[in-house]
């Protein structure tokens, strides 16, 4: 994996990539919504030197900001710590990218829809629309939520909102995601039919990554192979479910559960 590295003056520039024995430094990681591809910072803009001038570099800009105001230096972005002009590091990074919010010291979530009016700012006002901000309705951010240890939402403005621990209520009663879940009780401890049904109303922009950023969640491996579309993808992830201890979901009921749940989400594709 590669980190942007924040310098003193504020200039970002990325590390190598850290594979192997390599020390990964405590690094701060963000969670948000993309915008359209021409407005988010990419690695080759980071390489070069450009894309200050994109709306999406406030994102990262945000999340340096933050990262130094809690001792950090550094910090994981999707836009642009990827090369994913490079297929073998994308593979690495899907495969990867639970761990990596994992073992994130913080994951910061920036929400582009939703804005505070002042300093302070009341739950009254903004609670409604964090409620039905779209943070919640994107697949990858369902794994971005319950890997991380520490999660603290953040408006449009960089106000803090409250974190997963203070906020636990209300995205329980958005997500319908167990409180336990939210606390950090290991996931295997979900069946994988709970587990799916966290991501059956969720979308991704593109088809296959509805299976692939699930890979985290039941801790399994399979390359991902774009192209091949969402009920293939799901197929080959339903192969690899069934490959787990049978603890985890043995019992007729809890299969035919699980195959339902896995039945509904291929079939969104053509809906």
């Amino acid at each position: 994996m590669r980190l942007l590295l924040r310098s003193k003056t504020g200039d970002i520039s990325l590390t190598k990539d850290l594979v192997g024995d390599d020390p990964i430094p405590p690094y701060a990681i963000l969670s948000h919504t993309w915008g359209l591809d021409t407005e988010e910072v990419t690695f080759e803009d980071i390489i070069n030197g450009t894309g200050k001038d994109k709306p999406g570099y406030e994102k990262i800009r945000f999340c340096g900001e933050q990262a130094r105001q809690g001792g950090l230096q550094h910090v994981w972005i999707d836009t642009c710590c990827i090369n994913k002009s490079n297929s073998s590091e994308l593979s690495e990074a899907i495969i990867s990218m639970f761990r990596w919010y994992r073992d994130a010291t913080k994951c910061y979530v920036y929400l582009a829809d939703v804005s505070t009016v002042d300093q302070q700012p009341r739950a009254q006002l903004w609670e409604p629309v964090f409620r039905k901000s779209k943070w919640f309705t994107r697949g990858w951010t369902l794994q971005e939520l319950l890997a991380p240890s520490s999660v603290e939402f953040f408006s449009i403005g960089g106000q803090l909102l409250g974190s997963k621990n203070s906020l636990q209520q209300q995205i329980h009663e958005i997500t319908g995601i167990p409180l336990k879940a939210l606390q950090g009780h290991a996931l295997s401890e979900f069946s994988v039919a709970a587990r799916l049904s966290w991501a059956e109303s969720r979308e991704t922009k593109r088809k296959e990554d509805k299976a692939y950023s699930l890979l985290g969640m039941f801790n399994v491996n399979m390359p991902p192979l774009y192209g091949e579309g969402r009920e293939s993808a799901f197929r080959r992830l339903h192969e690899q479910i069934n490959k787990l201890p049978s603890s985890l979901y043995n019992g007729r009921y809890r299969i035919l559960a699980m195959r339902k749940r896995l039945t509904a989400m291929m079939c969104r594709e053509s809906a």
